[in-house]
């Protein structure tokens, strides 16, 4: 795919089904007289894996009109002008405009630069820009610290927890016996088999007469995160509420343990937090509000998912009385209404591996699938993703009532049910979405209605639109 096509296709994703301005395209309407502004755009893309797009004939309210030569040419010379002179290193741009619907559009591509990071000429380099949530911000200081790192192909993962520590240090800080029961190996008898074994995991690394602890060591299987500083904000943390707000909530905890020895012991403490004790038959039996596969497979996306570089921020799960809210550091590396069908890209492919690994997470790419799907078999609103600035949240909804449901929680419901026909090479049909969401049959023209709406919010689309008849109408995603 060369550079149009894939500005073309960016294009056509933010405008369908929702017009939003994303992290690889910005609209313009015209050219804005503030050089640096300008700059600042310009060292964002070419800060973003992948690079970017100024697109000029998009209003702000995302309609269309074509641009004059006079401004295509007005354009192409400016923003040359600026990426040679402004950016720090020189930026090298190309063009090209195309009748789109109707209107004539002018493509600026802003490739990915190999020097990493780009920065503002009359500044540090500590002045250099990133795409968030569609807008260009500046970058804090730890993400200029890992652009650097990236550029120089040095992952997170591999980056040192402790350096020049003792072989005992190290088996005092790391928790090699869960390793071992995870991984289903036998505990060797001596130290030395340990250490070597470790250390070809990469979770630890001889340096000369002493040892090293790498992030992913520290990361799976430190017994306390906190002992190692540059983690001390990866610790995941569980905040119990005392109802549907923040007021009032119990004292907040931190489990220190690292992911993968610690990730049962997460999830009970969720599951017995949330579940709730019904008498039926005179017997009384603790029922879950939340089917587990979903917790699991959620909280582990938000964990292995995670912009480790990013500071300062936690992985949080907060249980309120009508919902859970797990966030991660980081916006998703894909839309949120694309992650049930989405190829799987992670940040941390190396922690993604080694949980798959350890059965702590489903195979590549179906965790939401599955997630989702335990949702369903148990009749619960649709979970709601949200990208946010420099972070992703989901939410997780118990039991309702059709009628305590809002048009969008319908609407949802709707759209990720569709989404998971589809996934298993069939359709979405009225009687399809009844059984979804335990509608009696006599109830069809009430979903009728919603399937109605998710059309109209262009979230589905008819599986064969020659056909008039309703009642036996099937649908698919407005991706398919």
């Amino acid at each position: 795919m060369n550079w149009l096509e894939k500005a073309i296709k960016c294009l056509k994703s933010s405008l369908y089904p929702i017009p939003s301005e994303l992290n690889e395209v910005d609209w313009k309407s015209g050219l804005s007289p503030k050089t640096d502004r300008l700059a600042q755009h310009l060292c964002a893309f070419s800060n973003q894996e992948g690079g970017g797009f100024l697109v000029f004939g998009v209003n702000n309210d995302a309609t269309l009109f074509s641009v004059t030569k006079e401004q295509c040419d007005e354009a192409i010379v400016k923003l040359g002008n600026i990426a040679r002179h402004n950016l720090i290193p020189p930026v090298l741009l190309e063009h090209a405009t195309l009748d789109f619907n109707g209107s004539l559009l002018l493509f600026i591509h802003i490739p990915e630069n190999t020097e990493r990071p780009v920065y503002m000429r009359n500044g540090t380099i500590y002045d250099s820009y990133r795409r968030s949530a569609g807008q260009t911000v500046k970058m804090s200081r730890q993400e200029v610290k890992q652009l650097i790192a990236e550029s120089q192909k040095l992952l997170f993962h591999e980056q040192k927890a402790l350096t020049n520590t003792t072989a005992d240090n190290v088996l005092n800080l790391l928790d090699y016996g869960c390793y071992f029961r995870l991984s289903g190996r036998t505990l060797p008898e001596t130290k030395t088999a340990i250490l070597e074994i470790l250390a070809n995991e990469k979770f630890i690394a001889k340096h000369g007469e002493s040892w090293d602890i790498t992030n992913l060591g520290a990361l799976l299987f430190a017994y306390d995160l906190t002992k190692f500083t540059e983690l001390e904000f990866k610790t995941l943390r569980i905040v119990l509420y005392k109802g549907k707000n923040r007021l009032e909530a119990h004292p907040e905890l931190d489990f220190k343990e690292g992911y993968a020895c610690g990730f049962e012991h997460f999830i009970q403490f969720i599951m017995e937090r949330t579940s709730v004790e019904v008498i039926e038959k005179a017997l009384r039996e603790t029922k879950e509000s939340y089917p587990e596969r979903a917790v699991r497979e959620i909280l582990a996306n938000s964990l292995i998912h995670q912009d480790l570089w990013q500071s300062g921020m936690y992985v949080m799960v907060e249980i309120f009385s009508d919902r859970i809210e797990m966030t991660n550091p980081g916006t998703p590396l894909v839309d949120v209404n694309r992650f049930i069908d989405a190829p799987p890209t992670s940040r941390n492919e190396k922690v993604a591996i080694l949980m798959r690994r350890f059965e702590i997470c489903e195979q590549r790419g179906s965790g939401i699938d599955r997630a989702i799907r335990a949702i369903e078999n148990v009749y619960l609103p649709a979970p709601e993703f949200i990208k946010g600035d420099n972070y992703t949240k989901v939410f997780i909804y118990p039991k309702r009532t059709f009628s305590q449901m809002s048009k969008e929680d319908r609407i949802r419901a709707c759209y990720q049910h569709c989404c998971l026909k589809y996934m298993e090479k069939e359709q979405m049909t009225n009687q399809s979405f009844r059984e979804r969401m335990g509608i009696e049959d006599e109830n069809a023209a009430m979903v009728s209605r919603i399937i109605k709406d998710t059309v109209n919010s262009g979230l589905i689309k008819g599986f064969n639109p020659e056909n008039a008849s309703k009642k036996h109408a099937k649908y698919i995603p407005f991706w398919a």
